[in-house]
């Protein structure tokens, strides 16, 4: 018996083929889009959007074109020969043209101004929604008072805006610290408030936009007018200045283009001053909004969990 086993033990080793090497470790699951690790962002910047603002990102490309219209204006139309008789204006855009080189500046400011004010009057009917503001308000206040989040949520939907995504991310953060059983009611609480705020932080920068450049035209347009009024100054100076007789044809186009020049710059200030104030004003207004919902989300939360 003992011999036979040495021959059996080759023969068993040749029928059986060679263990195959160890397959390596299968590599970690990847994480699922739904799963908490798949995106490193907040709960509040992966929630629905539903906000929808666009506005002009390239502030730059609108002075161009204003610049291209106004120089255009200014030698086509405002320097017709139809608008001269003998070299002598005959008409009010014969007047303006005889401003001088300030004023295609101050059309290219006041044309900016213009384009800026009507493009944010776009972005904040956006960020306002489908409906009044103030209704929006209300609706989702008497559905918080029902505890009727879900209906908020749908609510939010149906409005869309800035105001109805900051409402909605809110919510959503809501149902999270609904289901949450780690956390305490202060944490809960803070971190819901934390939430309006992101939100918020998300959101309201947009409405800004090219805000900052409506305020400097408001003085920047006022100042190239001036500068105008003290060159059409001295040019009517300097003809009172010629000996002999002044030359009333240069007292003239010096006291016209002074004047052209600071009413130019009167209208390109008050148009920035009364288009940034407006929409200062509606901000602030959708700002107040949010701040009254969000403070009507923490307390119905507080309210309805112990």
């Amino acid at each position: 018996m003992e011999a036979q086993n040495p021959k059996a033990q080759p023969q068993a080793n040749a029928t059986k083929p060679a263990a195959p090497a160890a397959r390596p470790a299968a590599p970690a699951a990847r994480p699922t889009a739904k799963g908490p690790a798949a995106n490193p962002k907040s709960a509040i910047q992966q929630a629905e959007k539903i906000s929808n603002i666009r506005g002009i990102r390239n502030a730059f490309l609108v002075i161009l074109a204003c610049a291209v219209v106004a120089v255009c204006v200014f030698l086509f139309v405002m320097g017709a020969d139809s608008n001269f008789e003998e070299g002598h204006p005959k008409n009010l855009l014969g007047t303006v043209y005889k401003g001088g080189f300030i004023v295609p500046i101050l059309i290219t400011l006041l044309l900016t101004v213009i384009v800026i004010s009507i493009e944010r009057t776009i972005a904040i009917m956006s960020a306002s929604g489908r409906g009044h503001t103030t209704r929006f308000v209300a609706d989702i206040k008497a559905l918080l008072a029902k505890n009727d989040i879900k209906g908020a949520m749908q609510r939010c939907r149906t409005q869309k805006g800035s105001v109805a995504s900051v409402v909605y991310n809110t919510l959503v953060k809501y149902e999270e610290m609904d289901k949450n059983t780690v956390l305490s009611k202060e944490q809960k609480l803070t971190t819901l408030r934390d939430a309006v705020e992101e939100s918020t932080a998300l959101e309201m920068p947009s409405l800004s936009q090219n805000l900052p450049i409506v305020a400097t035209l408001t003085t920047l347009g006022t100042l190239v007018g001036l500068l105008g009024t003290v060159m059409g100054m001295i040019k009517s100076f300097q003809a009172l200045a010629q000996s002999g007789s002044p030359d009333s044809t240069e007292l003239s186009t010096g006291i016209s283009e002074a004047l052209v020049n600071t009413a130019f710059g009167i209208a390109t200030g008050a148009c920035a001053v009364i288009s940034y104030n407006f929409f200062t004003n509606k901000i602030d207004n959708l700002t107040y909004a949010i701040d009254e919902i969000g403070f009507s989300i923490v307390a119905t939360f507080a309210a309805t969990h112990k």
